[in-house]
């Protein structure tokens, strides 16, 4: 992973890898993505990781980084055993980390998908994306976490690539933060424009109502997948027995679980596998060759020879997911 932080490398000094969890251990170590700050989350996370300590016997506690790459470490060095990531770092997850998705959140409307988006000052003279794309290096853009699927996949895919434009060309600055502090930044007038998404703008609109109210979004992405839950693939085979059950019981009859999962925006949990990522892995493909294609350095003989392999790639994709969603 390309993207080193102090916060990754605190994680590799500081932890041996350690061997497969038992389902005798007593204790697991929950990691969360930095989508805001660790006293927000911390606030609405606690009471399931407490309700999974209760349920399932082991102490849970929860694993809170600077970041997305903090956590995707934190499982390759199994400090992390679980965690809630979004699709672009479980993928990361997965392929470098040792994870393995197992469950899917679901919205608390039921929707088993998100919408990224771009977002102005509500007072901003942009309407459309088209306005904040003149690429003449008078704007300032906020980017999310590199590891963020909303904050930086997306965009970067169907905002910037699809167009042929290289954001750190098009723009003033491009300022990479977590959800909630581009929200902010927004509603301060530091950026003009920046990334985001529903979750996380319903969210700011309970944490800080004002700021929530001077947001406005010109800009919304295809559906997204929810956000996966991982776990370390080494896992006890009875452990994650365990652990399923309570994410797949969890809020499904009681009241309080229910209020709980509500505080976290969510519904019951469904079931899911590395499949749920194909997309993501089509999207990096076509973000790559809506790029090749771009660049105008190259010949059409170089871009061909570049893109037959990511086409090859993107077409095998398509088969798995089409073979996935028949199962």
């Amino acid at each position: 992973m390309r993207h080193v932080t102090s916060a990754v490398l605190a994680v590799a000094a500081t932890i041996a890898v350690a061997g497969p969890v038992s389902a005798q251990t007593n204790e697991l170590s929950f990691g969360i993505i930095s989508t805001e700050s660790s006293a927000n989350l911390k606030s609405i996370w606690e009471p399931f990781l407490a309700d999974m300590s209760k349920k399932t016997g082991m102490q849970v506690r929860g694993f809170f980084a600077s970041d997305y790459a903090g956590v995707i470490e934190g499982m390759r060095f199994k400090k992390v055993q679980i965690a809630w990531y979004g699709n672009k770092s479980a993928m990361e997850a997965v392929d470098r980390a040792g994870g393995e998705v197992f469950a899917q959140s679901v919205d608390k409307d039921g929707n088993i998908g998100y919408w990224a988006h771009v977002v102005v000052h509500k007072d901003s003279p942009f309407q459309k994306i088209e306005d904040v794309l003149k690429c003449d290096k008078t704007l300032d853009f906020g980017i999310g976490d590199p590891n963020s699927t909303s904050g930086f996949l997306v965009p970067t895919t169907f905002v910037f690539a699809a167009r042929g434009i290289d954001a750190r060309a098009c723009f003033k600055t491009v300022r990479a933060a977590n959800h909630e502090a581009n929200a902010l930044a927004v509603a301060n007038k530091l950026v003009h424009a920046a990334a985001n998404n529903n979750e996380n703008l319903a969210r700011l609109k309970k944490t800080a109502p004002d700021k929530a109210d001077l947001i406005r979004v010109i800009w919304t992405s295809p559906l997204i997948p929810s956000d996966p839950i991982v776990w370390h693939k080494d896992l006890d085979p009875a452990l994650k027995t365990k652990i399923a059950d309570f994410f797949f019981t969890y809020g499904t009859k009681d009241e309080a679980e229910k209020k709980v999962l509500a505080g976290l925006q969510w519904a019951p949990f469904k079931k899911s596998d590395n499949n749920q990522l194909l997309p993501i892995r089509q999207m990096e493909l076509s973000r790559d060759i809506a790029r090749i294609n771009s660049d105008a350095k190259l010949s059409d003989d170089e871009k061909s020879k570049q893109v037959a392999p990511l086409q090859a790639r993107f077409d095998e994709l398509t088969k798995q997911i089409a073979a996935a969603t028949k199962k």
